[in-house]
């Protein structure tokens, strides 16, 4: 370029403008004018004139995105950054292309560059989380226990102490990327980044590989676990172990286990929460004139008292007698009486019923059946 323009008109941005304004119009100038657009361009003007275009931008946000080398030029102009070897395409170096291109890395996530890249990618790995399902009966889950599990899991492997290679041997140095997990493609002014082909993004190369773990670093194992449950957990509830997941790589932490707590079904209670919820069936007697039942609890069987004239679906609450919580403050047991209709009657009990049956044709004696009657008849006189 034989006359360079200002680097502020170049971004369409005043002098003044913002860390995050530069950046905006960098981002909007880059996609519009990249060379990609202009590929299958039938002009080779065109073409041309976008490449062209697009090295300015390129150019001007190189130098107006660093603090320093912005205000060399607003000192001194083109003279205060050209020194430092800030013009032409090589401007494109000055920065990171993953910091402006973050909410469109789809476009450009494979032409540009990122020297971090090749890093991370020998940085070591925290290993993998693991989850274990398990099923505790009410009980156990209510008064806490003990209980030993089995996972299965990939280890550091010992033999070769994590590197993957045979013992007494040692990965070698990869002299495709020289050690950088990832090689760079010159095309034209832009480079492109790719991950090495022959270590994978490792950075080096296991020539000689251990037998045990067969050059991966780790091995499958199943261990055996202590699990303390505490008193209370319910379903869905978490113990983390801590470590306990699977061996990280190149000496990186292990992950953790989540031990998953899933509750069995119970032949008596249905827990919610610190209460408990059970139905007791009584027959239509003991309904009727009321009394006392037998029903169960986590100390044992008490006393249920049931109010005469009870019906069926009626909830009877026993405070404290639900799942213990904090001290002194324990959960209800929530008992859902059931009338039960008696089955397998002999002759001699149907004449009992029929003639009972009788006496209790009033309709005081089933205020809900003739209220629903009542409801019945308004309903067809509509």
């Amino acid at each position: 370029m034989a006359k360079k323009t200002d680097y502020y008109e170049t971004l369409g941005i005043s002098r003044s403008a913002t860390d995050k304004e530069i950046k905006e119009a960098y981002r909007k100038l880059a996609k519009k004018y990249h060379p990609d657009k202009y590929h299958s361009a039938e002009s080779q003007s065109e073409k041309a004139a976008a490449e062209e275009k697009f090295k300015e931008v390129n150019e001007a946000y190189g130098v107006l995105s660093d603090n320093k080398k912005r205000t060399a030029y607003d000192q001194f102009g083109h003279a205060g950054v050209d020194a430092t070897g800030m013009g032409g395409a090589q401007s494109t170096h000055g920065f990171n292309f993953n910091d402006v291109f973050g909410d469109i890395g789809d476009v450009f996530g494979n032409i540009f560059g990122n020297r971090s890249g090749s890093q991370q990618s020998q940085r070591a790995q925290r290993g993998a989380d693991l989850r274990y399902t398990l099923e505790l009966d009410l009980e156990s889950a209510i008064h806490g226990t003990t209980v030993q599990i089995r996972i299965p899991r990939l280890v550091t492997c010992k033999s070769c102490q994590g590197t993957g290679a045979r013992k007494g041997t040692k990965p070698t140095f990869c002299k495709t990327c020289e050690g950088q997990g990832q090689v760079r493609i010159q095309q034209g002014f832009f480079t492109i980044q790719q991950t090495c082909p022959d270590c994978h993004g490792e950075g080096q190369i296991v020539t000689d590989p251990c037998p045990d773990c067969r050059g991966q670093g780790q091995i499958q194992e199943t261990k055996t676990l202590s699990v303390k449950i505490p008193a209370g957990i319910d379903e869905g509830n978490r113990i983390r172990l801590s470590g306990e997941g699977e061996a990280g790589s190149r000496g990186a932490s292990a992950g953790d286990l989540y031990v998953q707590i899933h509750l069995k079904p119970h032949p008596l209670f249905k827990r919610e929460g610190n209460h408990l919820y059970c139905d007791v069936p009584i027959n239509m007697t003991l309904a009727s004139l009321g009394g006392n039942t037998q029903i169960p609890t986590l100390e044992g069987m008490v006393n249920l008292r049931i109010p005469a004239e009870t019906q069926s679906g009626k909830i009877l609450r026993l405070r404290g007698k639900g799942v213990p919580g904090r001290p002194g403050v324990n959960g209800d047991l929530l008992c859902r009486v059931i009338v039960e209709t008696p089955i397998n009657l002999s002759e001699a009990q149907k004449e009992l019923l029929i003639a009972l049956n009788k006496e209790l044709q009033d309709d005081n004696h089933y205020p809900k059946a003739r209220l629903w009657f009542e409801n019945v008849r308004k309903f067809f006189r509509k």
